[in-house]
């Protein structure tokens, strides 16, 4: 078993599974999400796991809601443009350019905040509703996912994960995808 199926299985799993897991997975009440941190070279497993600890979940009566960052993204470029109008873009103004434009965005005209918001339950339960956000990894490098929970307090009502792929750097510093430097004012508890 990874380390990352560990964590999954006997410290998640257990916390998600209790009747309301908010005080178990965050000290502050409005604030009800964690992250759990994974390899982004486990993508593929992690997502597998996902599915998995899912059915387990909801086997115990809890509703699941996933959340993909990567739909969330391209919901967010379609509404300024084409998608063929991006990679030409891509091609003319180079990487750094539409990096610097999604970023902008995510940030200003399609919040990658509110796009989140609009995809949780709309008749919440905390006791029974628990949200997953998955696929962090799209948005490298154009969006670096530490200020997502902390921009969703308060718009949060349910126990809520955001799965973060990327290094634990100390007790609570996190590195997106391992490469950029490690954010250290996470107040949500890493799994």
């Amino acid at each position: 078993m990874s380390d990352f199926e560990q964590r999954l299985k006997e410290r998640l799993e257990p916390d998600l599974s209790i009747v309301d897991p908010r005080e178990r997975i965050s000290t502050y009440h409005d604030m009800p999400y964690a992250l759990f941190r994974y390899d982004p070279g486990e993508e593929f497993e992690l997502r597998r796991e996902v599915s998995m600890l899912e059915t387990r979940l909801s086997g115990k009566g809890k509703r699941i809601t996933r959340i993909s960052l990567a739909e969330c993204l391209d919901e967010a470029m379609r509404s300024q443009r084409p998608l063929e109008e991006w990679y030409a873009a891509e091609r003319e103004q180079g990487v750094a350019t539409i990096v610097e434009t999604l970023h902008a965005v995510l940030s200003e005209y399609a919040p990658l905040v509110d796009l989140v918001a609009a995809r949780m339950p709309s008749d919440p339960d905390p006791r029974r509703d628990i949200v997953f956000i998955l696929r962090a990894g799209a948005l490298f490098c154009a969006y670096r996912t530490f200020s997502l929970p902390e921009q969703l307090q308060g718009r949060v009502p349910v126990p809520t994960i955001l799965f973060y792929p990327g290094d634990l750097e100390g007790a609570a510093g996190l590195r997106f995808m391992g490469e950029l430097q490690a954010e250290h004012n996470y107040r949500a508890k890493i799994y």
